[in-house]
């Protein structure tokens, strides 16, 4: 990280130019100090040469030309030397030092400013002449010249000195600080990128040319920033096969039997996230005897044939997922899904499979079928997975393809009109509630902060957003939801700032442009409190819109707005879009944490995890902590915080007090 106490240092640049400034201006004053002396003397040596000519010519004429005795004489001659102007006094004196004619003044005003005559203060010497007849000595003539015109001149040069000077060390700082400018360019540009390396950004290059010391300097940085960001890549590579690996299916890319099985644990046990859906498992018949028939190549065609139909299955429903069980058997989870609904959906998907299958396997005869069972509260997962693969069995049992639902009398608590006008009732009158969890750190005494649930009232009590969240995807209501949930989150902010808190968006909502700008505008009324909020995007929703979730993260960044990635490590998307985001932290998804103490391939990706993201700067948090043995592993993995029942069950907000 960049060190914030240097941000008042003053910069290179500036010290540069103030030193060479400071020597250019020192030397431009030295050369003004010395001309102008010199030519100050210059001056009073004209002054003192032009009084003893004045001198000299006064005493000659005295002495030969008019007969220095007659007073009237010589006063006519005295008189006639200085109304010139050029004397301030000339007297002739006798031998006595009595003055025999004379005149004088004083110095008159000029265009010369007092104060510089007073600076400048020319001396004004007396020049002496004698007067002889013959060889008797009959006085002297004294002499004093007139200092204004001197004293002009000396201004005049004065002047011109000052303005050259000054132009001379303008254009001379000027060129100096284009000249440093020019040189120290590279400079600006290494800091940005040296901030940006500090962030972890290892896109940004130096391309600005200078100096060949400075180019030395600039082609080094790159190239550290090249091998930082090989190294990077190397590194999420690594993480993203080693996620693969442990969670995928090497040969459908679907997820494998343990990571699904795991994932649906958290789905259909987690208090907070258990939601109603249904459980499918569908299996192509015959599918061992096709496989050494054609071989393996042609069976695992069949299997990715198969895969990508599932696949555009679960995109087609929010928040649903699959795996591979084994050979030609898959699951698929879909969570808030009415049985019903989920039968005729499995039907046409059935359908779909059975149409590839057969034109794949011809002539050989083939049938598709499926169970499904529907999760229920107080069900365990093992419940669940033994009542789809009781529904499976069912299924075999009919030659045709076909599907059969586990118990179809029991249908979901509501229909979904139902669930419509309870959503729909609550958004309108605001009836939403905001529940707390807190995110502990063993770092600090308060929580991190506390993440933000909503749930709605319905009409045996609240619900939980686990119950009520995909129906509301579903109707296209969670936009609404999260626009209130949001408005309740600001308040309470300003209320207490002290209180940092995270919300969640929906997939939807970050599609949304109209959300965006709303939100954006919301949190940007809000003043700097905003910083307290973190605001969570799913990995998934990163997937699926990656040009809405670009811009909304640049723009909350712009905020001062931390963003998480929420469900790390199930959305599907490379380690290496960390790159393209500015995000602060990742919170790794429940089924990655639940029962990491005796998981060792999860605890070493989690590992691997939190190592690449400390590198660049950003924190790893963990949710679904149930157990004492859990949070001790991710303690010693070097966890940022973590969340679960075992930490902090959730409260409501209103009340500050432990939920159910």
């Amino acid at each position: 990280m960049i060190d914030r106490t240097q941000a008042g240092v003053a910069t290179l640049r500036t010290l540069l130019l103030l030193f060479t400034g400071t020597l250019l201006v020192a030397v431009l004053v030295v050369s003004f100090v010395t001309s102008y002396g010199y030519f100050r003397t210059y001056v009073s040596e004209q002054l003192a040469g032009h009084a003893h000519d004045g001198a000299t010519a006064v005493g000659l004429s005295l002495s030969n030309a008019i007969d220095a005795r007659d007073p009237v004489a010589a006063a006519s001659l005295i008189d006639a030397v200085f109304d010139s102007g050029r004397y301030l006094s000339v007297r002739y004196l006798n031998h006595d030092g009595e003055e025999v004619a004379g005149r004088t003044m004083t110095l008159a005003d000029s265009r010369v400013p007092s104060w510089f005559r007073s600076v400048a203060d020319l001396k004004l010497p007396v020049a002496e002449a004698e007067v002889v007849r013959g060889w008797n000595r009959l006085g002297k003539v004294q002499v004093v010249s007139n200092p204004g015109r001197a004293y002009t001149d000396l201004w005049r040069i004065t002047v011109g000195l000052i303005a050259s000077t000054a132009i001379i060390g303008g254009l001379g700082l000027f060129a100096l600080f284009l000249l440093l400018k020019r040189t120290l360019r590279p400079l600006r540009a290494l800091e940005r990128q040296a901030k940006a390396l500090g962030q972890r950004n290892f896109r940004q290059r130096v391309t600005v040319q200078s100096t060949r010391e400075v180019n030395q300097v600039t082609a080094a940085i790159n190239q550290m920033a090249d091998d930082l960001g090989q190294l990077f890549e190397g590194q999420a590579k690594l993480i993203q096969h080693l996620r693969r690996m442990n969670n995928e299916d090497p040969v459908t890319g679907l997820a494998s039997r343990s990571a699904f099985d795991q994932r649906l644990k958290v789905e259909v046990e987690s208090e907070e996230k258990a939601a109603p859906g249904v459980l499918i498992f569908v299996k192509l018949a015959g599918f061992a005897g096709y496989n050494q028939a054609y071989g393996r190549v042609e069976a695992d065609r069949v299997l990715l044939r198969a895969a990508e139909v599932i696949n555009n299955f679960v995109a087609s429903h929010v928040g649903s997922f699959a795996g591979r069980r084994t050979g030609a058997e898959f699951s698929v989870f879909v969570p808030g899904a009415m049985p019903a609904d989920a039968d005729i959906w499995c039907r046409d998907l059935v359908a779909e499979l059975d149409g590839i299958y057969a034109d794949l396997a011809a002539p050989l005869d083939t049938a598709v079928h499926a169970g499904l069972a529907r999760t229920a509260e107080g069900l365990s997962v093992r419940e669940v997975l033994a009542a789809a693969d009781e529904a499976l069995r069912l299924a075999q049992e009919q030659e045709e393809s076909g599907c059969h639902l586990a118990e179809p009398d029991r249908d979901g608590h509501h229909n979904l009109e139902t669930w419509r006008v309870i959503i729909a009732q609550a958004i309108r009158e605001q009836k939403l509630s905001l529940w707390l969890q807190p995110m502990v750190s063993e770092a600090q005494s308060q929580p991190v902060y506390h993440q933000v649930f909503s749930r709605i009232e319905g009409p045996e009590g609240p619900l939980k957003a686990g119950a009520f969240i995909h129906m509301a995807e579903r109707f296209g209501l969670i936009s609404d939801i999260d626009q209130l949930q949001l408005q309740r989150v600001l308040a309470r902010l300003s209320e207490r700032p002290e209180e940092p808190l995270a919300v969640s968006v929906g997939s939807a909502s970050v599609a949304s442009e109209r959300f965006r700008q709303e939100l954006l505008s919301r949190l940007e009324a809000a003043g700097p409190v905003v910083g307290k909020l973190w605001i969570g995007i799913s990995e998934h929703t990163i997937h699926h819109h990656r040009t809405a979730v670009g811009l909304l993260v640049r723009a909350l960044v712009r905020l001062g707005v931390p963003v998480l990635v929420d469900r790390f490590g199930v959305g599907g998307v490379p380690f290496s879009y960390l790159r393209n985001l500015s995000v602060q932290a990742l919170r790794i998804d429940n089924s990655f944490i639940h029962d990491i103490d005796t998981h060792e391939d999860n605890r070493f990706y989690l590992e691997s995890v939190v190592s690449i993201a400390h590198s660049r700067g950003v924190k790893v948090f963990a949710t679904g902590v149930e157990t004492a043995a859990e949070y001790s592993v991710l303690c010693k993995l070097g966890i940022d915080g973590a969340m679960g029942y075992h930490l902090g069950r959730p409260f409501a907000a209103d009340h500050q007090q432990t939920g159910e």
